[in-house]
């Protein structure tokens, strides 16, 4: 994407309105940014350089989603201030970064989606994550009850080794299937563990849980394992896995 492009879509970020308290994007407010992407993206533009973190992360021996599968699509929310935290966290928008074997993991997942539905693709929302962003989320809901959304730095959690991945689906036309809440929703709503509980209450609908048993089926299938608080968020393995095979990214 090219510098124009990179910042127009930063600019739909950073003006998009929560649907809710929580600053956070909703399924129609990616969908907007994706559909706005493509609009955008017609032809090979010159790679624009590379954010310093990222070639960190190369160093470090992490791969770029896309660069292994770039029928995978890519918007990062915490390029833009309309996060949790009320504060721009990554460089760019455009880079996911995970360790090359979960990256493998993740390119078998979007086959299998792909293979069911051909129309629809895979988009990540936040993928390896260092840890002096890990401590900006964690002040940023220390000391309140949001504390349990937020792996504690000084333990690290599995984003901070490459090792997890937040994500979600899109049809053929970029929308992102409603799932029930927006990405980063802090409540029982966004819980795999509570969905029966809120299909029954009227909290979610059914084919918001089938949506997200899609979603679970595919990762699943792909040797992820579900996190029980957040539909959109995936391991690949143990934290005290990760901590002996992987480094923790600074």
């Amino acid at each position: 994407m090219a510098v124009k492009n990179k910042w127009i879509l930063l600019l739909i970020l950073l003006n998009a309105f929560s649907c809710n308290q929580k600053k956070t994007l909703s399924s129609q407010q990616l969908s907007k940014v994706l559909q706005k992407e493509d609009t955008l993206v017609k032809q090979p533009l010159p790679v624009i350089a590379k954010p310093e973190m990222c070639l960190k992360m190369e160093k470090m021996g992490l791969i770029d989603v896309r660069s292994a599968d770039p029928s995978i699509r890519v918007v990062l929310p915490y390029a833009s201030d309309d996060n949790f935290t009320g504060q721009v966290l990554y460089e760019s928008s455009q880079y996911a970064y995970l360790q090359p074997e979960i990256v493998a993991m993740l390119t078998k997942a979007s086959q299998l989606l792909q293979k069911e539905y051909p129309q629809y693709r895979l988009l990540v929302l936040d993928a390896a994550r260092p840890l002096s962003v890990q401590r900006k989320m964690w002040n940023a809901v220390k000391g309140t009850p949001d504390n349990i959304y937020v792996a504690n730095p000084a333990k690290t959690g599995l984003h901070n080794y490459g090792a997890a991945v937040d994500i979600t689906i899109t049809n053929n036309l970029g929308v992102a299937l409603d799932m029930g809440t927006p990405y980063d929703f802090f409540g029982l709503e966004a819980q795999p563990a509570k969905e029966k509980q809120m299909l029954k209450q009227g909290r979610l609908t059914q084919t918001q849980i089938d949506n997200r048993l899609l979603l679970r089926k595919v990762m699943n299938q792909a040797g992820f394992i579900t996190y029980q608080r957040e539909w959109w968020h995936f391991n690949a393995c143990s934290l005290s896995e990760a901590k002996s095979k992987y480094q923790v990214i600074p």
